[in-house]
């Protein structure tokens, strides 16, 4: 079974671009995957187009050599966009074999360990009572893991960390002692902190008022998370933007983090997934996987899931409290992975289980979009 084609789609749906790829065979069998640089996706398009150049003629089923090949073909290796185009033409030749196969991709990836996935939800309601009422009706609904909101990340283009830090762990404290300490909290800085300034977000809370902390800094420097761990008694949630095992390494093999926020979009598919899963079982790491892309992601990721040993919770956005207005969509994605309380059921279907209205994605035109380019109040940029 040969690729006959390898077609990028940056669609746009409800607040922002998917980057859906089509994979084709001379069987007639199709492959979907996506790709998980959100904003850049015309760079990622331009990746795709140059690795069809070699890809298309070659058997399906290599999924392994596949990969390296496209990782190794050129001089400069990996990066994020690269391994971005890599991830969704991977995730769609394991959805080509499992249908080919007539097996699930699960089954690809050594059988499956789980049922069904348990999620983790996310208030938006700015910290106050808004935030914790939302955390209840999570916990009504069957969440026993959530993130909650950080103060000022709807601010607008100006975001000061040293003006939010006391708000957020005020309501942090607040939301504990009104859900209870068998609810499991976390919050997500994504990344807006220096290590001074995460350092007195933590010690403005008793211990043990938060489960994890995910991404308070910038991960470039794995030294900087080595010394903040010294000083933070909180387990950390990282490594959303790793785009290889490479990046991986220093924090699983140092004991820097607990939970790997793993992107199958990103990191370079399942296969590179699957590697990662691995190495960080070895250390007792837990795949906390990413997950705010599409229904494509979120398939992958539940397969992905459903395969490894080491695994809390999966990301969710299609919550009460978010019901993230990019990720899911009917029309364009008519089967899809539907939450069943705070669980994803496994599917049985062949491949991954999803099903894309082709014509519709043609129809949607790309619209560029850009993440917020934040300042503080001297003029200066910070990340956002």
């Amino acid at each position: 079974m040969k690729i006959t084609a390898i077609r990028g789609f940056p669609v746009w749906v409800g607040t922002r671009n998917q980057m859906v790829v089509k994979v084709e065979t001379d069987a007639g069998i199709v492959g979907w995957g996506e790709a998980g640089i959100s904003g850049r996706e015309k760079a990622v398009m331009g990746a795709l187009e140059h690795y069809a150049q070699f890809a298309v003629g070659r058997d399906a089923s290599q999924i392994g050599r596949l990969w390296q090949e496209m990782y190794r073909s050129q001089y400069f290796e990996g990066g994020r966009v690269l391994t971005a185009a890599i991830s969704a033409i991977d995730i769609a030749l394991h959805d080509i074999k499992g249908k080919a196969l007539g097996v699930p991709v699960y089954q690809l990836l050594g059988g499956k360990q789980r049922d069904r996935i348990p999620t983790f939800a996310s208030t938006h309601g700015a910290p106050g009572e808004e935030m914790i009422e939302q955390a209840k009706q999570l916990i009504a609904a069957g969440w026993n893991a959530m993130r909650l909101s950080p103060s000022g990340h709807a601010s607008g283009n100006i975001y000061e960390p040293r003006e939010h830090i006391a708000t957020s762990a005020k309501w942090c404290v607040k939301a504990r002692e009104a859900l209870g300490d068998d609810v499991v909290l976390g919050i997500d800085y994504h990344h807006r902190l220096s290590i001074a300034e995460t350092v007195s977000f933590c010690q403005k809370m008793p211990s043990g008022t938060l489960d994890f902390l995910e991404e308070p800094i910038r991960d470039e420097t794995p030294e900087a998370y080595e010394s903040l761990r010294t000083m933070v008694d909180i387990p950390f949630a990282i490594g959303e933007e790793f785009s290889s095992k490479w990046q991986f390494l220093p924090y699983i093999e140092r004991g820097i983090h607990q939970f790997n926020r793993i992107d199958v979009c990103n990191v370079g598919g399942l296969t590179e997934a699957m590697k990662v899963a691995g190495w960080s079982e070895a250390h007792y790491v837990d795949m906390m996987p990413h997950n705010p892309l599409g229904p494509i992601c979120t398939a992958a990721t539940v397969h992905f899931s459903a395969a490894v040993a080491n695994f809390s919770w999966l990301e969710c956005r299609a919550t009460p409290t978010e019901l993230y207005s990019h990720g899911e969509n009917s029309d364009i994605f008519p089967v899809q992975m539907r939450l069943d309380g705070a669980h994803y059921p496994v599917p049985d279907a062949p491949g991954l289980g999803i099903e894309v209205d082709e014509k519709l994605v043609k129809a949607e035109s790309f619209k560029f979009w850009e993440a917020p380019h934040l300042k503080r109040r001297d003029g200066s940029v910070t990340n956002w």
